[in-house]
């Protein structure tokens, strides 16, 4: 079976904790990214962008959200700020795959945010191809527009995921898949219509 077949078939979701350094260095990155951009993209519109979050920027970004949350929710607790202040440094990289679809003339924004989500998967495929893993995730901040400004996403731009890189401390283990049973059907043929009346 060709390798690019097993690649597929293994790759699974790792938990956040369990991605440790290292991080993809610069130019896995830009491999990474590179495969990510090669999805189909109807129009070449490109409806969709990367934000990188790591470092410092990653560790600042976390106390402004930290500072979000608790005008939002009240004082936290100091389990709960920890939490916000780790959002985007809990692994050695985090990827923003932002969409940028919007109303065209001639391709449905329907299609443009299908390249999103397919932009999103392809790098998530391309950590594991590289030896890394992933988790896509969204959590609130994706959906707050104050997190978004401090983000560096635009009001008028969506955030497909925000996914997780890094090394697997732990062996991924798979869990259950849907059975094709229940997920194909064959098309069926449309009856002739009827001559009558």
């Amino acid at each position: 079976m060709p390798e690019a077949i097993d690649l597929l078939r293994t790759r699974r979701s790792i938990p956040i904790p369990a991605l440790r350094a290292p991080g993809p260095n610069d130019a896995a990155l830009a491999t990474m990214l590179t495969v990510a951009a090669r999805v189909p993209d109807h129009g070449k519109l490109a409806p969709w962008r990367f934000v990188l979050y790591r470092g410092e920027p990653a560790v600042a970004i976390g106390r402004a959200l930290a500072a979000i949350a608790e005008r939002k929710d009240g004082t936290l607790t100091e389990a709960r700020r920890a939490q916000e202040e780790q959002r985007f440094s809990r692994s050695p990289l985090v990827v923003g795959v932002i969409s940028t679809a919007s109303p065209h003339v001639k391709i449905p924004e329907w299609e443009q945010v299908l390249s999103v989500g397919a932009a999103a998967m392809n790098l998530v495929h391309a950590a594991h191809a590289m030896g890394f893993a992933a988790n896509w995730v969204t959590e609130w901040v994706a959906y707050d527009e104050a997190a978004k400004a401090v983000l560096g996403i635009g009001v008028q731009e969506r955030v497909a995921g925000f996914i997780h890189v890094g090394t697997p401390s732990d062996p991924p283990v798979d869990r259950p898949r849907p059975d094709l049973s229940a997920i194909v059907t064959e098309a069926v043929a449309p009856a002739a219509p009827s001559m009558e009346g």
